[in-house]
This record gives C-alpha cells, structure tokens and sequence, in this order.
C-alpha cells in the first residue's frame, strides 16, 4: 500500500472530548473517527486493517480448538429476551424497536438467547453433542454514558461463542479448553493479561473468569497475588483481603482492562427456552451450557494502553496495521525513489505487510513523515536517503526507537529474520 493512497488523517491534537491515551492516539493516528453520535465510530482504514488482523488471531486460535463459526443477524427477536426474562432485567441498555408489523426486535448486546435458539432447532440428540459455536459480530449495548473511545462506545464488534453438553463436567472440560485457548489469543497479540475469579453478573452461571489486559489506565482493580497465578476481582476478593486463598500468599491491588470473560453457564438459558436433546435412555434434558466472550474492537484500545510513548502507539507484531514503513526522504529524488520501490516490491514478495510512504508534497517534509511513523506505530520504518549512494539505509525500531545503518542490499532479509 502507498501512504499517497490511503485515507490517514492525522492530528497533531485530538479532540478535548478524549481523555484515555488510546483513545487519544486511535484519533490523533487516524485510526477511528466519530461518527457524530455519543459512543459511535468510523474505522478509517488503518484501523479496518488492525481489527480484521486482530479478528484473525482469535478466528484462528477458535477454529484450532475446534469451535464453529456462524453468523446471527444484529437485530434479534424481543421475545427471545422474554423467553428468558432477561428483556425486563437488561433495562434501558437494551436497544427496542419495532418494525412496520409492529413485532417486537432488539439490538443485540449479546447473543445466548439467539443461539440457543439456534441449537435447539438443529441438536437433538446426545450423538450430537458437545458442540462449540461462535460468532464475530457487532453488538449495541446503549451505555448510560459512553466513554472512552473504543473501550466503552455503544457499539462494538465481539466475539461471542456458546458451547453445548450434555454433562457439567463436558462443560466444564470445555471451560477449561476456552482458557487455554483465551491465554493462547492474548499472548499472540502480546499483551501481558491476568486471568481472574470474577463475578457472572447478567450473564448469570455459577462461576467465571476474566481475562484483565494490565494497565494503570483500567477501570477495574484486581487483587493478584505475588506467589501463585491466582488473580480475583474486587467483586470475589475484598480490597481489604491481603492473604491469598489459594496459597496464603500476599495479595496487591492493580489495574486491569476486561477483555475476555468466559462463564459456566449450565441451564441458566436452556431450560426456560426448552432447549433440550435426548439423552441415552431416550429422555429428554436441557442442554448443559457455555459461554465465552472476548470484546475485540476493544482489544485495539487495550493494546494501545499497554504499548505506547510519548510520540505515538507501538503496535505489536500481530496487530500492526503495517510491519514496515518505506520512507522516502526526498520522493522527488528519481533514485530515492527507485531504491524504495525496488525494496518495496522485495517485501510485499516476501509477505511482509508494508506501507510506503511516498508523498510529495512541499508540505509534508522528511520530519513530518516520521513523526506520523511515530504517531500511526507500526514496528519498523526504513529510511531511504542520501546514504543510498554508499549502499546503505537507516533502519528504525518503534518501541524504543533505536537507529541502525544497514546495507541495502541486506535489508529485506533482516526485516525478514525480526518480522517473521
């Protein structure tokens, strides 16, 4: 992709409105924009290209474990929620409407309701059990108070996904593998996370866990303890609480981010939606059931809050828009330019995702173009000046922004070794 073509409007100031730094620099780097309405937002396309990879990465580990993907429509069937009684309980965050029929619809927050529904019009004996199905949709929850760009707006792309048993200790197998599997998403995308005992709230179920991205900007406080990998929120362990339960270790306070959270959920669903399957003595039972949440237009502000400086993000390698940015010093120098392309071409052969930046313009100088590799964050620029009539190139790492000079003739095969 050339910078000349695509629609990256930096900032050198975000709006007064955004105070959280991902919120910040998700504005400031071109990334989102709103849209007009509390809570709502563009994704220009650097960040349309951040959350399709980041939406790979949990695609990818959910698909290994063997879970399904489906796709439910947004706008859901009010009397689902009635079904369960959950339509009076969910209050004003719940989005009615109605159509010209005058029936009765809502905008998903969340799916078990639907897909139960699904399951229970296709799943009927024990033979098909368990089962794992998830989707990658968006959701409208209608927040009391939007806040935070990303974090906390109305709408929200998540993924959802719902596990069937016929056994609790199927479910809780299952429970076990979503963990793993969870643990698996996070350390890819590189961020350091706890996961915690936490509340089912809601959702409802007997016990639950969150998946808390750490950073001092989070709203939630967790207690951790500094001798074991026990982690609970302050809604299952005291703040007061200083002894670990699990190996009478120190607990600390710190902050985490909710990114993930996953839940036992049994027959909270099934059984008031007579959802059921035949057992092997040919009775019918309720479905024993999970469930597993991870919010991922979410995990790019939470990225952005574990990684970042002074002059801009610093993405990690899985979830960088771009791995290399190609930066022309002087694009209207003919051999610059020349070198650049060549390097270019030599990368995107290689499956490197790269950015060139190439623009021409009086006003966008050599300093404005690296101070938007700063502010946009992606991992490796590469510098083409007048160093090239020596055969060399300057090669510059975002996090820490540390300079090499490096042989042009090497450089694609370094950015191969670090990238891939």
């Amino acid at each position: 992709m050339r910078f000349s073509r695509m629609l990256i409007p930096t900032m050198k100031e975000a709006p007064s409105d955004a105070v959280l730094t991902s919120h910040i620099l998700l504005l400031r780097a071109g990334f989102i924009q709103s849209s007009g309405g509390s809570g709502l937002y563009n994704l220009l396309p650097l960040g349309k290209i951040t959350l399709d990879k980041v939406r790979a990465v949990v695609k990818d580990e959910l698909d290994k474990a063997g879970c399904n993907e489906v796709h439910l429509p947004m706008v859901t069937p009010l009397s689902l929620w009635e079904e369960t009684g959950r339509a009076d309980k969910f209050g004003k965050e719940l989005l009615r409407f109605k159509d010209r029929h005058e029936n009765s619809f809502t905008l998903s927050p969340t799916n078990e309701e639907a897909m139960v529904n699904l399951v229970r019009q296709t799943v009927k004996s024990y033979k098909q059990l368990p089962l794992n199905v998830y989707q990658i949709n968006w959701k409208f929850r209608d927040e009391v108070r939007p806040r935070f760009g990303l974090m906390r707006g109305r709408e929200f792309l998540m993924k959802d996904a719902y596990s069937f048993h016929s056994t609790t200790q199927d479910m809780q197998r299952e429970f076990a593998l979503m963990e793993e599997t969870y643990k698996k998403i996070f350390t890819r995308l590189g961020l350091e996370f706890k996961v915690v005992e936490a509340d089912s709230g809601a959702i409802g179920g007997a016990g639950s866990k969150e998946f808390m991205i750490l950073a001092d900007s989070g709203e939630d406080t967790i207690m951790v303890c500094d001798s074991c990998d026990f982690g609970a929120n302050i809604e299952v362990v005291s703040e007061d609480e200083k002894v670990c339960p699990k190996c009478g270790g120190a607990l600390s306070q710190t902050k985490g981010i909710e990114a993930g959270h996953i839940f036992q959920l049994g027959t909270t669903y099934s059984k008031p939606m007579r959802a059921e399957f035949l057992n092997k003595n040919q009775k019918l039972e309720p479905f024993v059931m999970g469930t597993y949440g991870i919010g991922v237009s979410r995990l790019l502000a939470g990225i952005i809050e574990q990684n970042h400086d002074e002059k801009g993000a610093i993405w990690t390698k899985e979830s960088a828009p771009f791995l290399v940015d190609i930066i022309v010093a002087k694009a209207k120098n003919a051999e610059q330019m020349e070198v650049a392309e060549r390097v270019y071409s030599e990368l995107q052969l290689k499956g490197i995702d790269v950015i060139l930046d190439d623009r021409a313009d009086k006003k966008i100088g050599f300093g404005v173009k690296i101070k938007d590799f700063e502010l946009i964050g992606i991992p490796y620029a590469v510098v083409i000046g007048n160093d090239i009539s020596n055969g060399n190139v300057e090669l510059i790492r975002r996090d820490g922004l540390t300079k090499e000079i490096v042989s042009l003739d090497s450089i694609v095969e370094l950015l191969i070794e670090r990238l891939t």
